[in-house]
């Protein structure tokens, strides 16, 4: 799901630890931030984010568990702007605007 913040009121990486996020990296222009459910690591939510035109931009989903991998990978994650997922949007956006 995305998400654009278009007034930034604090450094995001700040509003987003805040807001009980862990950074992880940053790949190119992205900074990928994850928030664990538990000590192992998954579910979590997982945000991609950047800033494009002055404006936070994130791509959040939920990872329900680690990937798997064989002849294909499969990413087992939810996408859909509707339930928990849909309560996290807008916690975060409480942090964020």
């Amino acid at each position: 799901m995305n998400l654009r913040i278009e007034k930034i009121k604090d450094n995001p990486v700040n509003s987003l630890r805040r807001a009980g996020y862990i950074f992880q990296r940053k790949e190119g222009e992205e900074m990928i931030f994850i928030r664990p459910f538990s000590a192992s690591g998954f579910p979590r939510f997982h945000i991609y984010a950047k800033i494009e035109n002055f404006q936070l931009m994130l791509n959040i989903h939920l990872d329900v568990k680690k990937e798997t991998y064989g002849k294909e990978t499969r990413h087992h994650g939810e996408y859909k702007n509707e339930g928990i997922l849909a309560e996290e949007v807008e916690r975060i956006k409480k942090f964020l605007e």
